[in-house]
């Protein structure tokens, strides 16, 4: 008890990582995996609530995405979020965390997360949405490896932002002028990150900052984790200012955004896209789960009305890819986790080490020979 609370406090006062309970320090390496590619830079976008065949079926208003950028790389048909609602699947990709009932209902006061216990695999039990310092996170391997990160937030004000622990979330609503979600923002629920203003703010960023970073190799962070806001990413149709929303605003914000990536250097020298969404429809609409876990240490089931958030299917583009090609392994966020933790050779975090859960391969990376 008193070796845990010295721990606590060392990490309070200088941001350090703590061991998962059970399980390797997430600041040490993992064994390489020698089916991965030597990938450095992988860029991730998030779509909101779009089921597989809305997305990606002959009928997507989203024509850039489903066709010309599904031409070049591979399909995941059976990838599939982890809950409902869109808060939980944003925190399982980037800690391995499952939801509880606060999270379920899109953290609606940006409220501290209590815990009652730990149980395995690294899971926080309790209440509440800002998770301690002590939760590991892929963030704070990164850092702790040597890599870089990047959030970048689509219509952010500020960087870092977030409401005072404690208080309602403004941002559960778009408005003319203001369309950037906290719950979109996986990095703004942990104390690790936000409770350390300076690595916050040069962490967590408007998208417009991902302009410049692009420009050069040593200006790309190793994870570019971007966010379109409430009309971009579909999620409102039509959108507050009066835009349509849905699949058509997200057509029209790849074809500016994705051809910038796809150009870049680091991109094109040794990186990846990831395209995917955080939930389906909603619950009921293809709410389904696969992958394991089965249940949540903190809820009863991961969806709301049934386990999981629904089939959404994902896209990676990459020289180690095939175009136009498909994986039928069925995958979901915990897999994308562990993905992103065998590519920077870290070991996994939180349901990225269930027994149930599949990572990235040679299906996937079918365009790379290992030696």
């Amino acid at each position: 008890m008193i070796a845990r609370s010295v721990l606590a406090l060392a990490l309070a006062l200088s941001g350090a990582l703590l061991s998962p309970a059970g399980g390797a320090r997430p600041d040490q390496a993992a064994r390489p995996t020698a089916y991965v590619p030597p990938i450095r830079h992988v860029f991730v976008i998030n779509i909101e609530n779009k089921g597989y065949d809305e997305t990606w079926g002959a009928g997507s208003e989203a024509p850039y995405l489903a066709k010309r950028l599904r031409s070049k790389g591979v399909l995941l048909n059976h990838y599939y979020a982890t809950a409902h609602n869109s808060q939980p699947n944003y925190v399982a990709q980037v800690s391995g965390q499952g939801p509880n009932p606060d999270m379920q209902s899109d953290c609606q006061v940006f409220s501290e997360f209590e815990r009652t216990s730990t149980q395995e695999p690294d899971q926080a039990v309790g209440s509440g949405c800002v998770f301690p310092a002590d939760v590991p996170t892929l963030p704070r391997q990164l850092t702790a490896k040597g890599r870089t990160w990047t959030g970048y937030m689509d219509d952010m004000k500020r960087a870092c932002q977030h409401p005072p622990v404690g208080e309602q979330d403004p941002t559960q609503r778009a408005t003319a002028k203001k369309n950037y979600a906290v719950r979109h923002n996986p990095f703004m629920y942990f104390h690790s990150i936000i409770d350390h203003p300076t690595y916050c703010k040069r962490h967590v960023v408007p998208l417009s900052n991902l302009r410049r970073a692009l420009k050069r190799v040593r200006t790309t962070p190793n994870l570019a984790y971007i966010t379109p806001d409430l009309c971009h990413d579909g999620h409102d149709a039509p959108c507050a200012d009066g835009r349509p929303g849905g699949l058509a605003t997200v057509n029209v914000w790849m074809k500016r955004w994705v051809p910038r990536i796809l150009e870049s250097p680091a991109f094109k020298k040794n990186g990846v896209l990831i395209i995917t969404a955080d939930e389906s429809d909603g619950p009921g609409s293809d709410s389904d789960a696969c992958c394991g876990p089965e249940t949540s240490a903190n809820s009863p089931m991961p969806g709301i009305t049934g386990p999981g958030g629904g089939r959404i299917g994902a896209l990676l583009i990459s020289r180690f890819i095939r175009p136009n090609s498909w994986s039928t392994t069925p995958y979901n966020h915990y897999s994308l986790l562990g993905s992103l933790e065998e590519i920077f050779g870290l070991p996994k975090l939180g349901y990225a080490r269930d027994a149930g859960v599949d990572t990235f391969g040679l299906d996937v990376y079918n365009h790379y020979s290992p030696s």
